[in-house]
């Protein structure tokens, strides 16, 4: 094994850990901000269900990451962590700043500005992009009128019941956080198996694109690790900034977010778990009343997300020169 290749591993592993870290307030912001369980109990949850869900769902997600954005020839050693390194970057601000962003449209603007520096821009899958564009723009709308769907049905059939129902409410969040972990891990963990196997076929180890077990287990030990150890500045946004939470919000949100993400790991499409649940937050709040929601704060994120692929296409372009002089040194 080269060393670029060991640094393109290297950097694939933390990209899933930082993924983790960054996403766990995704699956437990809504049970802490509703007090349905201590965090340190969430935290741990969410982790083992992260870990388990790659296992479970197949490899399209992963399939698209490598094939789906250019011909897997252009994904060069220097390409392929010009790309990581770039969503890494950006994930690191944006956790810092505690906004909610998505990994997936870094490491998608990442992977394509360091392509079109590398291979010019003529090497770019259009229909592979607008396909993986799609997937990323529709699941934030679906995770909205899930949301809201879901709760006006939740708030009919539980009109007139008494008090306790918030005592069921907040016990259903063990379940619905672990489906939501599941399938965070289902599509998250991909994406580091999908730069895992760029570099494998890049550096001459696989002569095809297969995902041996072992990528699977690294690339779901890694993002189930940074769920574990928690992104608190994000759990923060998500929990208290949005919607004042209640066991029903959390519940409901968890639930719509969760058949949202599988979906589309099903499909292949990489999508943003930081959009569906924040999006599905908003649904479940504004089928209450519109004015529940802190819209300014949707603003915010959606100017963050905004924002994500073209500031990781400059940074994967600014990083890919030095990065492929350093490879062939």
């Amino acid at each position: 094994m080269s060393i670029a290749l060991a640094i393109l591993i290297v950097s694939a592993v933390f990209f899933g850990f930082l993924t983790g870290f960054h996403n766990s307030a995704n699956i437990v912001a809504t049970p802490i901000a509703s007090r349905a369980i201590k965090p340190r109990q969430i935290l741990l949850l969410a982790a083992i269900g992260t870990f388990i869900g790659p296992f479970l769902f197949g490899v399209a997600v992963a399939e698209t990451i490598a094939t789906g954005i250019t011909d897997p020839q252009n994904m060069t050693l220097s390409v392929v962590i010009a790309g990581t390194l770039a969503a890494i970057v950006w994930g690191i601000f944006t956790w810092w700043r505690g906004i909610p962003s998505s990994s997936s449209h870094a490491l998608i603007g990442g992977l394509v500005g360091a392509v079109i520096v590398a291979e010019g821009i003529q090497a770019i899958r259009t229909d592979g992009l607008v396909r993986i564009g799609l997937a990323l723009l529709i699941s934030p709308i679906l995770g909205l009128a899930a949301g809201y769907l879901v709760m006006k049905f939740t708030i009919t059939i539980a009109r007139g019941a008494t008090p306790n129902i918030n005592s069921f409410f907040k016990r259903s969040q063990l379940f619905s956080a672990f489906g939501l972990a599941l399938t965070f891990g289902t599509n998250d963990a991909q994406k580091t198996m999908g730069i895992i196997i760029l570099g494998l076929v890049a550096g001459g180890i696989l002569p095809v694109f297969v995902v041996p077990t072992w990528a699977v287990a690294l690339s779901a030990l890694s993002v189930s690790l940074g769920v574990a150890i928690g992104g608190r500045r994000l759990i923060s946004t998500l929990g208290f900034r949005i919607v004042r939470i209640r066991p029903v919000h959390g519940f409901v949100s968890q639930l719509s977010a969760a058949v949202v993400v599988l979906g589309a790991s099903l499909s292949g499409g990489p999508v943003s778990t930081t959009q569906v649940i924040s999006s599905s937050i908003m649904g479940a709040g504004s089928a209450e009343r519109v004015s529940k929601v802190r819209w300014t704060v949707g603003y915010q994120m959606l100017l963050a997300w905004i924002l994500t692929v073209p500031a990781s296409v400059l940074l994967a372009a600014l990083l890919y020169y030095p990065l492929d002089w350093l490879v062939k040194v």
